[in-house]
């Protein structure tokens, strides 16, 4: 006698990242106040009752959204760094590095996350001031450790290293970052990197020897 078929059953509900990650779309294709942890329990094909018990409120997971959002971008320079450290000279490594910044910042899910976070940030401060903290200033951190090895290398003549992580960031990424958050189109990012690379080095660069 054959078997009888089996049939296929109601897909698995989402939890941990790929919740996060599901509660994330809602957030951004409704914006904060729009959305219910109605709609992201059904979404994420889960009851009111389980998200409850894993995010007990909207705000909480909304602030665990931003949190694996930072996270998930943690590191992305690191290779670019590396080379940098690792030229004799660095402005071929900081034109890389600018770019790299630039594709990250500008890329349309980055931008859509950012204002979202700007939009809620004067009712939940906290999230945004963690935000800020672990993607924005832990890249400048990252970028101040390059940039003192480069000056005891002899390669960079930087006092405040973190300072002039900062000054770079705000260099490459400022206009063309800005223009994005207000859905205008930035042109000439090639020639923007080349100068904003060329300014650092004006102040920042190594003596000739």
């Amino acid at each position: 006698m054959p078997a009888a078929p089996r049939t296929r059953g109601r897909p698995p509900g989402l939890a941990g990242p790929a919740l996060l990650a599901e509660a994330r779309a809602v957030f951004l294709e409704r914006g904060y106040a729009a959305t219910t942890m109605d709609e992201i329990a059904a979404r994420a094909r889960i009851s009111k009752s389980s998200l409850y018990r894993e995010h007990p409120s909207k705000s909480e997971l909304f602030a665990a959204v931003v949190a694996d959002w930072a996270a998930s971008g943690r590191d992305a320079t690191r290779p670019m760094l590396e080379r940098l450290t690792a030229a004799a000279e660095p402005r071929e490594g900081l034109a890389e590095l600018g770019h790299g910044m630039l594709r990250g910042m500008l890329s349309p899910p980055v931008v859509e996350m950012r204002r979202l976070v700007i939009t809620e940030a004067k009712v939940q401060p906290e999230v945004a001031a963690a935000y800020r903290r672990d993607s924005w200033e832990r890249n400048v951190d990252a970028l101040a450790a390059a940039f003192g090895e480069l000056h005891r290398a002899g390669s960079l003549t930087v006092g405040d290293a973190r300072a002039a992580a900062a000054e770079f960031t705000w260099l490459v990424v400022g206009a063309p970052l800005n223009s994005a958050l207000l859905g205008e189109r930035f042109d000439g990012l090639d020639a923007h990197v080349t100068s904003a690379v060329a300014t650092f080095l004006a102040r920042y660069g190594a003596p000739s020897r």
